[in-house]
């Protein structure tokens, strides 16, 4: 890289006056920072910029003096509105011209499809002297590979997903590994259920989580509470810091940790039943198919029924959810049976959850503190927590 220092920072800018009123969305940018953090590349803002000369400019401008990369999606079409070309050679001041190589290119698409050329589309055949194009295999705008001394490198691709996909993980990205792409970085995400974010954020405390290396930050997802800490090379080995601040996230948190990385609660639990070779049926009422929604792709499991009408533990026994535990486990002839039964009571919702294992059968009560089709995912979730607990504490 023509810095002298390898890419660490980032910055994104979406252009587009459409993303800005909501008739398209953004899912590039996502991908692009995914990416780019996975890496170990940090970036720093994703901005969504309307097509205005004067305000992409300066975003070009801003964005080149506080990362190492910039990459833009959009802006790289032959209309007027289209103004991406223009501000990063404003923000560079460099004067773009029409490359002979990719008018022949242009011209030789519109030929092979027997359409007259157009003049408006010539601004797609323009370079910059700082400037090569980055081929376009599925549209008529090539992208853009901005490499300066002194200077970040900037990358402008279209805005088509179809097309800027293949252009960064078939052209860019290489190129960036080439320049020196990213840190040596440890990243590892420990999932959490049974607490809220909040509640994870004061266990871990603010000196953890203003850390600057390691980073720990906590994100609410729908069936978790992750834990995500990204640790870097310094003094010391990003393996060695990433150790020591998951011990200290485990000493604070860790009786609440069902997985790691990306596990699914299907994945967690069908582990935990191949560890003892064991199988599963389940039951549930109250929940609209919850459970068996969230669990209804294990290998594992042999047997899902969902029972209509009123619960059938409408006055609470404990009792009826264990009977019916071990009488769907019997009926597919199941290691396991797992039986949930729910209840809205004033706007919350009461559970009852009973597992049957070879060895005993546990039940236990929960309350599910809102109503309706998020109280019955709650409930889906909490019985597989139920369950995991059963299958990995050795069992009853």
């Amino acid at each position: 890289m023509t810095t002298g220092r390898r890419i660490t920072t980032a910055e994104v800018l979406s252009i587009g006056s459409e993303l800005l009123v909501g008739e398209t969305r953004d899912t590039n940018s996502g991908e692009i920072v995914l990416d780019l953090a996975r890496h170990g590349v940090r970036v720093r803002r994703i901005q969504a910029l309307p097509d205005d000369l004067a305000a992409v400019t300066a975003a070009f401008r801003e964005a080149m003096a506080q990362a190492d990369l910039v990459v833009s999606t959009g802006g790289l079409g032959p209309t007027p509105d289209d103004l991406t070309r223009e501000a990063i050679a404003a923000a560079l001041s460099e004067t773009p011209a029409v490359d002979p190589d990719l008018e022949r290119w242009l011209r030789g698409r519109w030929e092979r499809r027997g359409l007259p050329f157009l003049d408006i589309n010539l601004k797609q055949a323009w370079l910059i002297p700082s400037a090569r194009a980055i081929p376009n295999e599925n549209g008529s705008a090539p992208g853009w590979w901005v490499e300066r001394p002194g200077t970040p490198i900037i990358v402008a691709l279209p805005g088509p997903p179809r097309e800027m996909r293949p252009m960064w993980t078939g052209w860019v990205r290489d190129r960036l590994g080439a320049a020196g792409l990213g840190e040596v970085q440890e990243v590892r995400t420990l999932r959490l259920f049974g607490m809220g974010e909040s509640q994870v954020a004061h266990l871990l405390g603010e000196d953890l989580l203003r850390a600057t290396n390691p980073i720990v930050a906590t994100y609410a997802r729908a069936d978790a509470v992750d834990v995500r800490i990204s640790a870097v090379d310094a003094e010391r080995t990003a393996l060695e810091l990433a150790d020591e601040a998951e011990t200290q996230v485990l000493a604070a948190v860790g009786t609440h940790v069902w997985a790691r990385g990306h596990t699914t609660w299907p994945e967690a639990l069908q582990a935990a039943l191949e560890a003892r070779d064991w199988t599963l049926a389940l039951a549930e009422s109250g929940t609209a198919g919850s459970v068996t929604t969230l669990l209804g792709g294990m290998a594992a499991l042999r047997r899902a029924e969902t029972l209509g009408g009123p619960p059938p533990a409408a006055r609470g026994g404990r009792g009826v959810v264990e009977r019916l535990a071990a009488d769907v486990a019997a009926t597919a002839g199941a290691d396991v049976g797992l039986a949930v039964i729910a209840r809205e009571r004033r706007g919350d919702l009461l559970v009852t959850i009973a597992i049957r294992t070879p060895a005993a059968t546990v039940s236990e009560r929960r309350v599910m503190f809102t109503g309706g089709a998020p109280g019955r995912a709650q409930a889906a979730l909490s019985a597989a927590d139920a369950l995991r607990r059963v299958l990995v504490s050795g069992g009853p």
